[in-house]
């Protein structure tokens, strides 16, 4: 089993949470009544819808964590998914993006739908093997 899908499946079980496609058309999707929040676009690559306010609040430990990758402006991070440590880091980002979601349905009523980090990240390898 690879780390994406111990991801989702512990993810599933949360009840604010549904899977079904990412709107992006890549991958699975996790999703509240709200919004999209995670997509598993590989099996080490996700994308966590944050909100811009989420990621200015906590951009700082963001830009420490090797595991994370930022897109200018966006309101998605990209987790990379090599370790143990990382799935525990998805685990918290995604409880973040979930209060950050809880203030209400979209202005229009529908599920909000914003661009993913898909095909907008690079991933490269990290420096070390025991980076984790």
């Amino acid at each position: 089993m690879t780390l994406a899908q111990r991801a989702m499946e512990q993810l599933e079980v949360w009840p604010d949470l549904s899977a079904g496609p990412a709107g992006c058309g890549a991958g699975r999707a996790l999703s509240t009544v709200h919004s999209e929040i995670v997509h598993f676009h590989s099996d080490r690559d996700v994308d966590l819808h944050l909100t811009l306010p989420a990621i200015q609040r906590i951009h700082g430990d963001l830009k420490e964590s090797t595991a994370v990758r930022l897109v200018p402006g966006s309101r998605w991070v990209t987790v990379h998914l090599d370790c143990d440590a990382d799935v525990d880091l998805l685990m918290s980002l995604v409880s973040v993006a979930l209060k950050a979601h809880q203030t209400g349905p979209s202005p229009t009523g529908h599920q909000a739908r914003s661009e993913c980090n898909f095909r907008r990240v690079t991933v490269l390898p990290r420096a070390e093997a025991g980076s984790c």
